[in-house]
């Protein structure tokens, strides 16, 4: 045992705390972060335990509205993620540590960079009216996922010690962060080798006009797929939803998806997995249940 873990062991002892309690990660803020295309973005970035006090590289996620991942003060709904509770607890169970870079989603903007671009433009001209009601302005979500891949990324691995390559890379988000992660890691099949589409927002449309399944969204998604996903090639990709609020809606979509999955070479349990969570709503309470079997399952060895 090093002098400082004693120390650190010896405090723990002192004050009646187990010794884990004492390296809880650090995070780190960035709070204008210019863009091309783009409004200032904001990061929020967490460094696991022991990061300062060894040489070894991290993989790392990628998470979409950061804002609400870490920090009740910062949250739009006074509810998080606590994704880095959820990384500790999978941690301890023998999962890898993983750097997590938060995203914060830019206020109005969020849904037209968000919304995935190929899907906007494939869209028939009744679907699209209601996307454009959705986002208020031109979808920027091409522009988004070209600073994620080719500019973050590239200054995450230059400025911290990160294991770069596309299997130790994830990406994660909710409801239109789920669909944003489903366009990214299947638009970039180089840099991402993982992704979780939690509660994925399928209709695609402003939340307050979802009244039920629409066919031609539908049939959007599954030609998206067709054109971009490819065969799995190692990368693994999480999907779920509840069955409450918002994600009552979402069943009818998610099971033709999964089908055209496996018409695609995915095999579910293997490269992918879909779940239901009964009585779950749409919202962060939610999600933080689940992010530990989600991260356990995606990064699993």
């Amino acid at each position: 045992m090093t002098v400082r873990a004693l120390l650190a062991l010896l405090v723990s002892l002192l004050l009646g705390l187990p010794a884990a309690a004492q390296d809880m990660g650090r995070r780190i803020e960035y709070t204008e972060v210019r863009a091309a295309g783009l409004q200032v973005q904001r990061l929020t970035i967490w460094l696991p335990p022991g990061y300062d006090a060894a040489e070894r590289r991290y993989p790392v996620l990628y998470m979409h509205d950061g804002h609400n991942l870490f920090d009740l003060a910062n949250s739009n709904f006074h509810k998080i993620w606590a994704a880095d509770k959820a990384m500790l607890a999978v941690m301890a169970k023998g999962v890898e540590p993983r750097i997590i870079v938060g995203i914060w989603a830019p206020g109005n903007d969020r849904f037209r960079q968000y919304l995935p671009r190929p899907v906007y433009d494939a869209a028939p001209p009744a679907l699209r009216a209601k996307m454009d009601a959705m986002t208020g302005g031109p979808v920027i979500s091409d522009a988004y996922l070209a600073w994620l891949a080719d500019t973050l990324k590239p200054w995450v691995d230059r400025s911290f010690r990160t294991r770069p390559g596309r299997e130790d890379t994830a990406i994660a988000g909710s409801s239109m962060g789920g669909l944003m992660s489903c366009y990214a890691i299947a638009a970039r099949p180089d840099v991402y080798g993982q992704a979780a589409c939690i509660s994925s927002h399928w209709p695609a449309v402003g939340p307050e006009t979802v009244k039920g399944f629409d066919p031609d969204t539908l049939d959007v998604w599954l030609g998206f797929l067709d054109h971009s996903l490819g065969a799995p090639n190692g990368r693994r990709i999480w999907m779920d939803h509840g069955t409450a609020t918002l994600d009552v809606f979402y069943a009818p979509y998610q099971i033709p998806i999964d089908a055209r999955f496996e018409k695609l070479g995915w095999q579910r349990g293997a490269d992918f997995e879909s779940r239901v969570y009964p009585g779950a709503e749409h919202e962060e309470n939610a999600w933080a249940a689940r992010l530990p079997e989600i991260l356990s399952w995606l990064f699993r060895r």
